[in-house]
């Protein structure tokens, strides 16, 4: 009977470790095939019930040196640095150093004209208070690099109304985690770096964790990943702050701190999540907190925790954020039923998550084509497409360039590459991996039609003169 028992348990973990090495095998092709065809560039790992089943990097980390991504490389964590700052403040919280419902007016007396929004209505987006990223290119000068005193300074000088009324509505602000970053600095007379540093990253031995502005205090930091986009009508990947003749906001707003500017890897963010589903830094309570979806005042799901997009159901709960900013996009999410991690960090804005595909393999599902691949056609077959195309909403320019089109408009710079991955079918490299086909067609007298899809659904159609 025992040598029946090991035989049994013996082919349970063989077919359970040839399951993952396929499921890795697999999920690397699925990468592998992105970053061919230009659609990814940057670090995966995905992890399954405390095991890693994928842990790699693709394509290069900077285009000076070649250096090529490893499993340690360092990227930009854009908005998936939200997830920290509200950590600082449960911290704080549980210190008795604040209550959820204090005042913004309390920490920050300068705004006390919005004096009806309090820290839980900052932490989950429900303050109404205008987002600085579409405030700023206004109001600043762009040769300056501007701090989050400096923010705070416009908008007491503005006095803007709020969008809405506090906890009636749930509208994303960036602004909301600058001011709890700046909350955050005054209670604990500390930086808000030093304040990361010492009470979350140095704790779960987040060693390769911290805050960076590039361009406000630059430095060396080894293995970083720069982020990059392609320069206007090339494929030669640079900054966007090298690419702008006009200084860009990703420039003039990074000393910015609070709503992203945590740098970190793969490894350190799986830490991360490992610490939050297993409570090494909250309580049970403290994250049943920051992961609860509450309902606005009119009765509607505000489905963002503290720092975290959250969904729940029957048998389901996941967390997460997503991130994009200076040429970086990340993609953080945890599985707590199935015990699922998937982390997903790029260095380059066009950079697609194949989310769809990478569920499809873990669940052992038939694959959709989510992105298709890319096929080789001569260039006359693809130079055929190019040219002007008019419809009733204005004009649509395709241009050639190294077995791509180029699509623009006469009056916008849209850029955006497209690739054959059938004779008359092109497909868009978008950032986030946003779906766009291209589809080509002749009318009945020999004209070519220009159909344009959006998730499947013809957004506009050109015809063009031959």
């Amino acid at each position: 009977m025992k040598k029946l028992k090991l035989f049994i348990t013996l082919i349970f973990i063989t077919n359970f470790c040839l399951g993952q090495k396929r499921e890795s095998y697999q999920l690397d092709s699925l990468f592998t095939v992105l970053y061919q065809q230009n659609q990814f560039n940057g670090q995966v790992l995905i992890a399954e019930k405390g095991n890693i089943i994928l842990k790699k990097g693709y394509g290069i980390s900077n285009e000076n040196t070649k250096k090529s991504i490893n499993e340690k490389t360092l990227f930009e964590l854009a908005s998936c640095s939200k997830q920290f700052t509200a950590a600082a403040i449960v911290l704080l919280k549980r210190d008795g150093k604040l209550n959820y419902n204090d005042k913004l007016s309390k920490y920050i007396p300068e705004l006390n004209f919005w004096n009806d929004v309090t820290i839980y209505d900052l932490l989950r987006h429900t303050s109404g208070i205008p987002d600085f990223l579409g405030y700023m290119p206004d109001k600043w000068d762009h040769n300056k690099i501007a701090t989050n005193d400096d923010v705070i300074k416009i908008f007491a000088v503005n006095k803007d109304t709020l969008q809405f009324t506090p906890k009636s509505r749930h509208r994303y602000s960036n602004t909301n985690y600058v001011l709890l970053a700046s909350i955050i600095e005054k209670i604990s007379g500390k930086k808000y770096a030093d304040f990361l540093s010492e009470k979350i990253f140095k704790p779960l031995k987040m060693d390769r964790t911290f805050v960076y502005c590039r361009w406000k205090k630059p430095k060396k930091v080894d293995n970083l990943a720069i982020g990059y986009i392609w320069e206007t009508n090339t494929f030669k990947k640079t900054t966007i702050v090298e690419s702008e003749a006009e200084k860009d906001m990703v420039y003039y707003l990074d000393g910015i701190i609070g709503t992203s500017k945590v740098h970190s890897n793969v490894d350190d963010v799986y830490k991360w999540i490992q610490a939050l589903k297993n409570n090494t830094l909250f309580t049970q309570k403290e994250f049943d907190e920051m992961t609860e979806i509450t309902k606005t005042s009119e009765g509607k799901d505000i489905r963002y925790g503290f720092g975290l997009d959250v969904r729940k159901g029957v048998n389901s709960f996941t967390f997460g954020h997503t991130g994009s900013w200076d040429g970086y996009t990340t993609f953080v999410y945890h599985d707590m039923i199935r015990d699922r991690t998937i982390v997903v960090l790029e260095n380059f804005n066009y950079g697609a998550n194949p989310f769809n595909n990478m569920f499809q393999i873990l669940e052992g599902q038939p694959l959709t084509i989510e992105y298709p691949k890319k096929i080789v056609l001569p260039e006359s077959d693809i130079t055929q497409y190019t040219g002007t195309y008019k419809s009733e909403n204005g004009e649509h320019v395709l241009t050639y360039k190294e077995q791509h089109l180029i699509y623009n408009t006469p009056k916008d710079v849209w850029d955006v590459r497209f690739f054959p991955y059938t004779k008359n079918e092109f497909k868009g490299i978008r950032q986030g991996g946003a779906d766009a086909v291209l589809k080509f067609t002749k009318t009945d007298d020999g004209r070519m039609k220009l159909e344009m899809l959006q998730n499947g659904k013809i957004i506009d159609f050109g015809i063009r003169e031959n």
